[in-house]
């Protein structure tokens, strides 16, 4: 019996650990999407800022459909999930986070 509630804990706690990888739609969040509208409005840099249809998308195809949108992003960074970003703002740059299957699992989004 001790063994199986260990295995449980043991799930439990692995399964806490690791992020859901779900596509998000508008229906599933308004308020993130319309929170995210108002800051791309809000924003010094020129063009699309966030890319919140990307998530669960291929992150070679990501990267290519956020330069395409937005002329003036000229540095996408791949980030693996869990590693550290630069901490300084460019309006030219963009962080991909990606999981190791090399799917997008956050937001996009001009850095």
């Amino acid at each position: 019996m001790e063994s199986k509630f260990a295995h449980i804990i043991v799930f439990f706690l692995l399964a806490t650990s690791f992020e859901t990888l779900m596509a998000r739609k508008e229906s599933d969040g308004p308020e993130v999407i319309k929170l995210l509208k108002e800051s791309e409005s809000e924003s010094w840099c020129k063009g699309k800022q966030f890319w919140p249809e990307l998530i669960g998308v291929p992150t070679k195809l990501a990267k290519e459909m956020i330069e395409k949108e937005n002329p003036s992003i000229n540095d996408v960074q791949i980030i693996l999930n869990g590693s550290p970003v630069p901490a300084d703002f460019r309006c030219n740059r963009v962080h991909l986070i990606d999981n190791i299957l090399g799917n997008v699992v956050q937001i996009p989004w001009v850095a």
